[in-house]
């Protein structure tokens, strides 16, 4: 899973900070955060929600909307109508990008502004609340009426929310008051999840349910028992994540092939930033990242790169039996090949790999011995026992797919 910036432009003309959260492959769909109020895109909440459903395949894109974090802009509009505004823009950008989304996730007032938004955005088919209020105005309430009738009084004024100064005008204050949530809710179209505390201390209880009730079918309610309005609890933003991603599910695209016919045979290792080593893998259609271990500068996030050479020796060691023993008929069950990978001082070849393959099933010992034999002819094995020629050149020039097929190739000529 990797962590990239992705900014974009509002409907205003001001630019506005996310962050995408690239799932592991398969990538099952992608969705767009929402943030609450005083929280921004880096909000506990948002970090939280948005990583944990990108390990179970979803991808998310969390931004900052106008006047919050590094979406800070003079000339930014800072008002409910804007947020969703700049909702669709975020959207379009994500679809423009290739990562149309599927699904809306909004937290408090965020879950408000996606409800507002998600009739514009036409690839939305599921849309999920975290703790959000019924009536937008609401925010008043957080205000108080000292905050409220500075503002009304002096055409603006700097309130504390959550710790945190907001400059707040009347127009926002108008803004508020003007929404009709209902008739949105009512008119919404998508599948729609409400997720609430029931002790929500914040924005009440009652609001899930005003929002449900205004809601058609498919609707669904799911308590979040005893987290806070928040969800400050790390278990808390796990739970929300695995249910709104195993809900949602049903209403992601298909996942698609991750392998295809022409595609270009170049495995690509890029740096992703993050990190002295972590490197982001594209191979076969598929994602994976490697790192090194703490111990000598790295995260630990992902296989080392001999781990992944050893990982190709066990791949084409257990591919290559399964190729023979469905070739012979033989009872093979499972194959299964471990593959160990140590450094001998001193030794020639200094590189030992080690080898263990069980295989389950009724064979009888001369045919077990013969398949051992049959994985010292796996190709990689071969290459790697007598080494390869390294080209190296610059430039990124596309690769053919030849290498795509050659392996499958060489593997039925070994045992044949």
């Amino acid at each position: 899973m990797v962590t990239r910036a992705f900014d974009f432009d509002s409907p205003a003309g001001y630019r506005l900070s996310g962050r995408i959260e690239q799932p592991d492959p398969p990538v099952r769909g992608w969705a767009l955060f929402a943030h609450c109020f005083t929280c921004g895109k880096d909000g506990l909440a948002a970090v939280r929600i948005a990583r944990a459903l990108a390990r179970m395949g979803i991808g998310v894109l969390r931004f900052d909307f106008a006047g919050q974090g590094g979406s800070r802009e003079d000339e930014a509009e800072l008002s409910f109508a804007a947020d969703a505004r700049d909702l669709v823009a975020a959207a379009e950008a994500m679809a423009a990008a290739g990562m149309a989304p599927a699904l809306l996730v909004g937290h408090s007032l965020g879950g408000a502004a996606i409800l507002a938004a998600a009739g514009e955005i036409a690839s939305v088919r599921a849309v999920a609340t975290i703790a959000a209020p019924f009536d937008v105005a609401h925010v008043l309430d957080q205000i108080g009426d000292d905050g409220v009738a500075a503002i009304e009084a002096q055409g603006e004024a700097e309130v504390t929310l959550a710790g945190r100064p907001f400059t707040l005008s009347r127009g926002f204050l108008d803004d508020l008051r003007g929404q009709d949530q209902g008739a949105r809710i009512a008119a919404l179209g998508r599948a729609l999840l409400v997720m609430h505390a029931p002790r929500d201390e914040v924005v009440g209880i009652d609001n899930a349910t005003r929002i449900f009730v205004a809601a058609r079918h498919p609707k669904s309610f799911v308590s979040l028992d005893d987290a806070d309005h928040l969800i400050t609890r790390p278990e808390d933003a796990d739970y929300t994540a695995s249910v709104i991603a195993t809900w949602a599910a049903r209403y992601m695209p298909a996942v698609a092939a991750t392998r295809s016919e022409g595609q270009e045979g170049d495995v690509v290792a890029e740096e992703t930033r993050a990190g002295k080593f972590q490197v982001a893998i594209r191979a076969g259609g598929i994602r994976l990242i490697a790192d090194e271990p703490e111990s000598v500068g790295g995260m630990g996030s992902g296989p080392t790169p001999y781990d992944l050479l050893g990982a190709g020796l066990a791949a084409c060691t257990t591919m290559t039996l399964r190729l023979y023993a469905d070739g012979k008929g033989l009872p093979v069950d499972r194959i299964r090949t471990a593959v160990g990978h140590i450094k001998r001082p001193g030794q020639q070849p200094a590189d030992l790999f080690t080898r263990r393959i069980a295989i389950e099933g009724a064979i009888d010992e001369a045919q077990r011995a013969r398949m051992m034999e049959i994985a010292d002819r796996c190709p990689v094995h071969r290459t790697l026992e007598k080494g390869a020629a390294i080209e190296t050149m610059a430039g990124d020039p596309p690769a053919p797919a030849e290498g795509v097929a050659a392996h499958a190739r060489d593997m039925r000529d070994e045992v044949a």
